[in-house]
């Protein structure tokens, strides 16, 4: 998951863009798809799998489905004000800098969580394929190199990220292929999936606490919004890319679940932390240890670009004096923002070291889930804003219930995390209400 940057509300006569529109519907298309298409689900198929049973598939579309509510919400808004800023300015726009800032806040504190939740998932079974050795060891290392390689430069990160999305990409299709074959050579058994529930879990309630995590899988699309002002005919493109991409992802990720859940009894994926790796052991036709590694890129390119993200948008916010300015502090020679990094990076460590992948997700699930709910609501809000120009509208029925989703999903989420993610909604409470504060003053 990638973060975008902050935003600061459209000042009158403010000059128009001056980027290069460049990107078309096709390359938007991919440009959303690399972002969707991540590493979580290597990590989390057997985690849904423990809360929904063997249906795996099931929440999986369901999380589509909710997503693609509050997708429509940022393609009507991305096409009505077609600049970067996501969900920082629109809420700004709609309910003014506090609530603007609160929505940046934890659009932050999602990459945070993430990056320790992938940390966990790096030091689980696929490490193991290799080494063994205490996660708390790998998950201090791997956060550390991260935030060395971040610290080195971004564009060192980013020439390697689209060779890292093929490879994730690649391991996901040798996934449903194996899990194919398993299946027609008689060894699976595709009635699993047609078993929805737990032993303590009804299916209704199964169903929607896999899709809690489920949704971890296709957040990234959010980000796309930074790219509006570069794209050639926003209007029209931005729609068509976004849920092209979106559709795309969710039926690769359905066709993962199905796969994993008919190749492997729903207990092993449920306690394994590598799930997919026992796909590929299940076929017992291609070397464990290279899925392995597959596995590994695919989780070490997921945490360094939201590394990357989530450190550029703490820099960018204390340099709009939102955060302390300590953190605007910049290497001299490679001008990286080594402060950002540094703390982002301790807040990632502390994290994974005081939480599971699955509380982790779920942290995340809720922080977004807010921002979510300030998106489809500010549509509604500023549905009473005229548009200098067409834009793609979606239904009024779409951001209602998409807010209501929001409600639903969070009504899932479990006490502990309820408890980790009230204290992180708390601090960006606090610290909106200075920003907003300041920006009155400046304003007098």
């Amino acid at each position: 998951m990638n973060p975008p940057p902050p935003a600061t509300p459209s000042a009158p006569g403010r000059p128009p863009s001056t980027l290069k529109k460049a990107l078309t519907t096709p390359l938007l298309y991919f440009f959303i798809l690399g972002d969707v298409l991540g590493a979580g689900v290597y990590v989390l198929v057997g985690q849904v799998a423990a809360e929904s049973g063997g249906a795996v598939w099931a929440p999986l579309l369901v999380a589509l489905c909710l997503a693609l509510l509050t997708a429509a919400s940022y393609a009507e808004l991305v096409t009505k004000y077609p600049r970067a800023g996501g969900a920082s300015h629109y809420a700004t726009l709609a309910y003014g800098p506090f609530v603007g800032f609160f929505a940046g806040f934890c659009m932050l504190a999602a990459g945070v969580v993430s990056v320790a939740a992938l940390a966990r998932g790096f030091g689980g079974d696929y490490l193991s394929e290799f080494v063994s050795l205490p996660v708390v060891l790998v998950t201090v290392v791997f956060l550390v190199a991260l935030a060395l390689l971040n610290a080195r430069g971004i564009s060192d990160s980013t020439r390697a990220n689209v060779v890292a999305t093929v490879i994730e990409v690649g391991g996901l299709l040798l996934v449903i292929g194996l899990g194919a074959c398993i299946v027609l050579r008689g060894d699976g058994d595709v009635g699993r999936l047609t078993h929805l529930g737990t032993a303590s879990e009804g299916p209704v309630a199964a169903l929607l606490s896999g899709a809690v995590l489920a949704y971890y899988s296709f957040v990234g699309f959010e980000t796309s919004v930074n790219v509006a002002e570069e794209t050639r005919n926003p209007r029209r493109s931005y729609p068509r890319a976004l849920f092209g991409a979106l559709v795309t992802a969710g039926a690769v990720y359905a066709l993962v679940g199905a796969a994993a859940a008919a190749a492997v009894p729903t207990g092993t994926l449920a306690g394994s932390s590598g799930p997919l790796l026992e796909v590929v052991r299940a076929a017992d036709g291609v070397p464990t240890e290279l899925f392995s590694a597959i596995a590994l890129v695919a989780v070490a390119n997921g945490a360094l670009l939201t590394g990357i993200m989530s450190s550029r948008l703490a820099y960018g916010m204390a340099r709009d004096g939102l955060l302390p300015t300590f953190l605007t502090k910049v290497l001299p020679g490679r001008r990286t923002p080594w402060a950002a990094i540094a703390a982002t990076t301790g807040l990632a460590l502390l994290l994974a070291l005081t939480g599971d992948v699955s509380t982790l997700a779920s942290t995340l699930v809720l922080l977004l889930l807010v921002v979510f709910f300030l998106v489809n609501t500010a549509l509604l809000v500023l549905r009473r804003d005229a548009a200098p120009r067409e834009h793609f509208r979606a239904p009024t029925a779409v951001p209602v219930l998409g807010a209501v989703s929001c409600v639903v999903l969070a009504t899932q989420i479990e006490r502990e995390v309820w408890l980790r993610g009230l204290l992180v909604l708390a601090v960006g409470a606090a610290l909106g209400a200075v920003a907003a504060a300041r920006a009155r003053r400046s304003g007098d």
